[in-house]
């Protein structure tokens, strides 16, 4: 049998194979935090894994104020523009009458006509034609049908298969691991956070366990079970600690009540135990780790790249090499962050830039505040990944004779 090892982690690993990474204590310690971590994490999962008793009592809830309806598929019949039936001489009105042939449902292949609407007064009118596939909304206990939405379910589904399809061209075997990380990632959050928050368990702590979760299972999963992948990882978990610290102490001296949203205002109807402002603090935290792993695989990948490149570098030396290249990513990765959260919020922003505030008494309203304060605390810990796994990294890929006791090492003078 050779002495090379093969393992289960990718043997192109620059840091080198499990079998001479381990003798390192400094890896060693890594490990064992990393481990410490992966325990704590399944007991979080054991103790806060859901009974789906909070969800079927909240989707009773739904159903008691009229949140809870059926969504059907149908396709747009005809289209009647013309007087509402109220309309007179005097006031004279034009309504919409729109009906649909249903494509499922207890009706299934039936005709549906919906109540006229109004074309002065209503904003809402949907501008549907002939032909068109749209989703209805259908109330059981009353048997009525309502116009829901339009049926991009197709559009969707095709833009996910030539996503699919480029990742593994340019991935290959990475791409699909990376696809099979981001289906885990769905599931945890559908599967656990949703149902677990239902069940009143606190939100804080089910977004921290499913974060430990999503980390493990995508860097694992995606990058392999390796000694740099295990570096990125501890980075990862080390800064999300921070970033879930940062988040805690502002997000409680900013006061934030969590109900500025009109999603935030339905929920306690269906969860009355709900602490909307700790699922917040939550969504903060899970939100701040798709940037983290980016960042740390990347210093980890680096600085184990240069040490295999450049044997004679010191430590201090790949640690100044390595934040130099994370600093060029952090410029980048912070703005990302900055315009992601600007994007998803250009109606509101339009809207306060016609209400004639100051600068400062629009940042104050809790839907720009929570998201300023959330992009600083997942800037900050982001920041601070470049230098932690830049560290871990630099220590890690070390010879183990500069793990034991000081020796004197010479480096060739370049």
């Amino acid at each position: 049998m050779h002495g090379h090892s093969h393992g289960h982690g990718h043997q192109d690993d620059p840091i080198g194979g499990w079998s001479s990474s381990v003798r390192r204590r400094t890896l060693q310690a890594i490990l064992f935090c990393v481990v410490a971590a992966g325990v704590a994490t399944v007991v979080g999962l054991f103790l806060l894994w859901p009974t789906d008793d909070g969800r079927d009592e909240a989707l009773q809830n739904a159903g008691q104020v009229g949140l809870a309806s059926e969504r059907l598929s149908a396709t747009v019949d005809a289209v009647d523009d013309g007087p509402c039936s109220y309309s007179t001489a005097e006031n004279p009105q034009d309504c919409r009458v729109l009906t649909f042939e249903l494509n499922e449902g207890p009706n299934d292949g039936s005709l549906v006509t919906l109540p006229e609407i109004n074309l002065t007064f209503n904003q809402a009118v949907p501008e549907v034609s002939v032909g068109d596939k749209v989703i209805v909304g259908y109330e059981p206990s009353t048997d009525f049908y309502f116009y829901a939405d339009r049926d991009r379910r197709q559009s969707m589904v095709a833009l996910a298969v030539l996503f699919a399809l480029v990742v593994v061209a340019l991935g290959r075997l990475r791409g699909l691991l990376a696809l099979g990380a981001m289906a885990l990632t769905v599931v945890v959050l559908i599967w656990f956070v949703a149902p677990s928050v239902l069940d009143g368990n606190d939100p804080v702590l089910v977004a921290v366990v499913a974060a430990s979760v999503i980390a493990f299972l995508s860097l694992y999963l995606t990058h392999g079970f390796s000694p740099t992948t295990t570096v990125a990882l501890a980075g990862t978990l080390a800064s999300l600690g921070l970033t879930w610290l940062l988040s805690w102490l502002f997000f409680g001296l900013a006061n934030f009540t969590g109900l500025a949203t009109e999603e935030a205002l339905l929920l306690p109807l269906i969860a009355p135990d709900l602490d909307v402002a700790a699922l917040l603090l939550g969504g903060a935290i899970i939100g701040s780790l798709g940037a983290l792993d980016d960042v740390t695989v990347t210093q980890a990948a680096t600085v184990a790249e240069l040490r295999l490149r450049s044997p004679s570098l010191s430590r201090a030396q790949l640690m100044v090499s390595g934040i130099r290249v994370g600093r060029e990513h952090i410029a980048a990765t912070v703005n990302t962050l900055l315009l992601a959260y600007a994007g998803a919020s250009l109606p509101l922003l339009l809207l306060f830039a016609v209400s004639e505030q100051p600068l400062d008494m629009v940042a104050n309203a809790e839907l720009i505040s929570v998201e300023i304060i959330r992009t600083l605390c997942g800037s900050i810990g982001l920041v601070a990944a470049v230098p932690l796994t830049t560290a871990l990294a630099a220590v890690a890929v070390s010879p183990p004779t500069q793990d034991g006791p000081p020796k004197t090492v010479t480096t060739d003078a370049e």
